[in-house]
């Protein structure tokens, strides 16, 4: 027997549309908390390969869900590309020295050496692979990375940003220096996914979630183009693995008609009505989510989406999902309910 959500992922038909949720091993779980006091840490739970394996798996047997997606942090990479990064309680990820300069960024640990020094997400994968292959209930696991963009973002600004200013100021004025950031950051994810797919991931996803920060007209240039050839690189050694992207908030990129690429499904976010994304995209990739996260409030609100869901895909090269991460507030009932009603309303 396959594993659904590698099949619903290439498109093959399945018993019933398959369901996972975006941050579905954090912090809505009391169970999770426990493992993350037990670390010390939020970085130190990324670097335990043990903890790291057991909140991964948790959704599973509490939520229900049909895929446990890696537990790690997207900027694990440029951590390890020598910028020396915090998490602060009430601030978020912060970088000690963001990059300013060319000679900043011809400072950083590049492709291999960088690539090589992620040992932990490997070893956590590896151990997962174990584990889920003892249950033998064909669960798939998710390995993932930020895209180079939303890498970027980060080690630009030295922290999250409500306006991105200091990155789109360098997309403007210097152009030259963010391309050579972005190509640097896309040869040590290249070679990241690939380290992760041999340490036994199912299926691969690209997560741009400041892409809406891009004017559409600039969005293939500073962002796509660089998750398209990381997926090529891949797909070219790894042909049978599957690719998701999710870039977030770029709706206007998907109803022009400009997204292309050798991936096999595209993650809808909650502000593309899933309609035009499968009339833009349908026929090309199989379509993820797109729930709004906020409708897990309200069980009704919740079933009444999945309904509407259903009847635009009609349990046909569709994943579901919510159309970002599920918040930490989100009664734990609630999203038993979203996998339950998903399973429910699509059961061939």
């Amino acid at each position: 027997m396959g594993k659904i959500f590698v099949d619903a992922c290439k498109g093959l038909e399945t018993p019933y549309t398959p369901v996972w949720m975006m941050r579905q091993a954090g912090r809505y779980l009391p169970e999770y908390m426990a493992v993350r006091a037990k670390a010390g840490n939020f970085l130190n739970l990324c670097h335990n390969p043990e903890l790291a394996a057991e909140v991964t798996i948790q959704p599973l047997d509490i939520v229900g869900v049909d895929a446990a997606i890696l537990f790690s942090d997207i900027l694990v990479i440029p951590n390890e590309m020598g910028m020396k990064l915090e998490f602060l309680k009430g601030e978020g990820p912060v970088f000690e020295k963001p990059i300013v300069t060319e000679a900043d960024v011809d400072a950083l640990i590049g492709g291999k050496e960088a690539s090589s020094k992620l040992t932990y997400v490997y070893d956590t994968i590896k151990l997962l692979r174990k584990q889920l292959d003892e249950r033998g209930d064909d669960i798939a696991l998710i390995g993932f990375t930020g895209a180079p963009w939303t890498l970027a973002t980060y080690m630009i600004e030295g922290q999250g940003t409500k306006t991105y200013n200091i990155c789109k100021k360098m997309m403007y004025s210097n152009p030259a220096l963010l391309h050579k950031i972005l190509a640097k950051v896309t040869e040590v994810v290249k070679l990241y996914m690939e380290k992760q797919i041999q340490s036994g991931i199912d299926v691969v996803q690209i997560f741009d979630s400041w892409a809406a920060a891009i004017e559409p007209s600039k969005y293939n240039e500073f962002s796509w183009k660089y998750m398209v050839e990381i997926a090529d690189y891949l797909k070219s050694k790894y042909p049978e693995t599957p690719i998701i992207m999710f870039p977030k908030g770029v709706s206007a990129f998907i109803e022009q008609g400009l997204v292309y690429g050798n991936f096999d499904v595209f993650g809808v976010d909650w502000g593309t009505p899933m309609a035009m994304a499968k009339a833009k995209l349908g026929d090309r990739y199989v379509l993820q989510g797109n729930m709004e996260p906020c409708r897990l409030y309200s069980k009704e609100e919740t079933t009444r989406c999945v309904e509407a869901l259903q009847n635009i895909m009609g349990g046909k090269r569709h994943i579901f999902n919510l159309g970002h991460g599920i918040l930490p507030d989100v009664p734990v009932e609630n999203a038993k309910h979203f996998v339950s009603e998903c399973k429910r309303v699509s059961k061939k």
